[in-house]
């Protein structure tokens, strides 16, 4: 392909992924869905000119279960999946993780089927998927539905090690698997997350010897810290060789508590996740969980009880809010949004910086980090 059929970028303002502060005079040259060059305005080449304020590595979302008005747990299809897509990278989310969470026996194995398809098909934005259960503490179910939690078998374990054909997270309560099955998983490609766990530190501390890399929303559904008993919680933000997701939404977690997970973690072990639902690009929207009607009102998704069910939240209103909330600097929550997650997934050699070999992922801002577009492997959405 000539050179006249590159995508040229020309922010204002540039993060590839590792500087701390933002650079000028930048253009990047992305061709056949790579960065191919990243150099000074004056030395582009001829193609197609994007000009925008602020351009980043494109955001990886972990941890979202709907958008759109729709829910993946309710249909679990390639359009369900794209509406998902498409509603996150009107937050500037490039590619997700599309999130199932506890349903009934291996209902889970329907969500593996339709990303496995969706990779086929080459759908933008889908990158694998997240398995959210139903392996999980019966004591720390959250909003999943508690008949529906359950332990992990061999029969699981053989059908999540068959993979979807992407990136496989699955968050489970490390105390309730049985020995040499988190070994297992990651040995077959699995990222495993604690989440949703009662855990105490011994256990938690035996799952990362096991291969357990980190832990599903930082503070919430997990055993606490409490003076001899660091729980999950203490556990994650204790251990160097283990990640965190956190939601960034100033409902789910206090903002003295991202400020402690940030100086305790760095942007380099924290992840921003959107915990989204279908109200994401759709506020109007409900939906059911476990049975329950869950609305939005005020930013906050609760059903009538008043219990949390994820979040409404796009990717660049989290990166605003670790920034004025969290005290990171951009640079840092840009991070949070894109390389650390691309490092989770052990995709740090394609996605979460722009660099020249990396796939074409870039997430456009106006000046003050409100997502205006994205380009998703070299296409602009």
């Amino acid at each position: 392909m000539s050179d006249a059929a590159s995508l040229i970028l020309l922010p204002d303002a540039f993060y590839d992924g590792d500087v701390e502060y933002p650079v000028a005079d930048r253009a990047v040259v992305i061709r056949d869905g790579f960065i191919r060059d990243v150099t000074s305005a004056s030395h582009a080449p001829p193609g197609r000119v994007l000009r925008m304020p602020v351009a980043a590595p494109g955001f990886i979302d972990l941890q979202i279960n709907g958008g759109d008005g729709v829910m993946f747990n309710d249909v679990p299809t390639h359009d369900t999946l794209k509406r998902m897509a498409n509603a996150a990278h009107r937050g500037g989310t490039a590619h997700i993780l599309p999130t199932f969470i506890t349903a009934p026996g291996t209902s889970y194995l329907a969500a593996m089927r339709a990303v496995r398809a969706a990779l086929v098909e080459a759908e933008p934005g889908i990158l694998g998927l997240h398995l959210e259960g139903p392996f999980l503490s019966p004591a720390r179910p959250g909003i999943h539905p508690p008949a529906a939690v359950r332990d992990l078998t061999t029969v699981d374990i053989d059908a999540l090690c068959e993979g979807v054909g992407g990136p496989l997270l699955l968050t489970l309560a490390p105390e309730k698997a049985p020995p040499g099955a988190i070994a297992r998983l990651t040995r077959a490609g699995l990222t495993v997350f604690a989440g949703h766990s009662d855990a105490n530190y011994a256990a938690m501390m035996r799952a990362a010897d096991e291969g357990l890399s980190g832990g599903t929303h930082l503070f919430n559904a997990m055993s606490q810290v409490t003076g001899r008993a660091p729980g999950v919680a203490g556990a994650l933000l204790d251990d160097p060789r283990l990640f965190a997701g956190l939601i960034a939404d100033d409902i789910h977690v206090h903002p003295a508590n991202l400020r402690l997970a940030l100086r305790a973690m760095t942007d380099a072990r924290l992840c921003l996740v959107t915990d989204a639902m279908a109200t994401l690009d759709a506020p109007d929207a409900t939906f059911v969980v476990n049975g329950k009607t869950i609305s939005q009102r005020d930013g906050r998704l609760a059903d009538a009880e008043g219990r949390l069910a994820g979040a409404h939240l796009a990717m660049d209103e989290a990166v605003r809010n670790m920034c004025r909330l969290g005290g990171a600097r951009p640079a840092q929550a840009l991070r949070m949004a894109a390389t650390t997650p691309a490092e989770v997934l052990s995709l740090g050699q394609e996605l979460g910086r722009i660099a020249p070999g990396h796939r074409a992922s870039v997430t456009l801002l106006d000046q003050d980090l409100h997502a205006t577009g994205v380009v998703v492997d070299g296409q602009v959405i």
